[in-house]
């Protein structure tokens, strides 16, 4: 089955995202029928030995929110640069559920970047029942300041 029958399908599809996420200005990343934004505080741009919140807005392309209970969602951090597959992550945090603002139940975890730099959060996952939504994997930067 093909999600979308012409490119102005995906086109109307993210535009409805930037209707759906109206006050968060993050960038908005896709993978298959998956969307989420990204967020981490204070304001993205966490402090080196200082806990930061992060979250995900996950939602289906078209507008349906993904609540935790309904992924297999896992968080890696990695170092930038950092060679995919052959570096293992720094930590893997645990994900639990959030409520930020309309969002119910979307992945969240508390990060502590140990110092100042670039790093990498690899956010993957799959539906917990049937196939809701195709397996996804999206990675954001995130600049560490002391």
């Amino acid at each position: 089955m093909r999600l979308f029958s012409n490119p102005y399908q995906i086109l109307i599809s993210i535009l409805s995202l930037l209707v759906i996420f109206p006050v968060l200005a993050h960038e908005i990343k896709v993978s298959g029928d998956v969307a989420a934004s990204f967020h981490i505080d204070p304001d993205d741009h966490p402090i080196a030995g200082v806990p930061s919140q992060a979250w995900f807005a996950l939602m289906l392309i078209g507008g349906s929110v993904i609540p935790l209970a309904q992924c297999d969602c896992h968080l890696a951090v990695y170092p930038v640069p950092h060679q995919a597959e052959k570096t293992p992550p720094l930590f893997k945090p645990i994900l639990k559920p959030l409520t930020v603002k309309s969002y119910q139940n979307i992945p969240s975890t508390i990060i502590t970047f140990p110092k100042p730099g670039l790093y990498e959060l690899e956010f993957t996952g799959k539906s917990v029942s049937g196939n809701k939504f195709k397996p996804f994997k999206l990675s954001y930067e995130v600049t560490v300041t002391k």
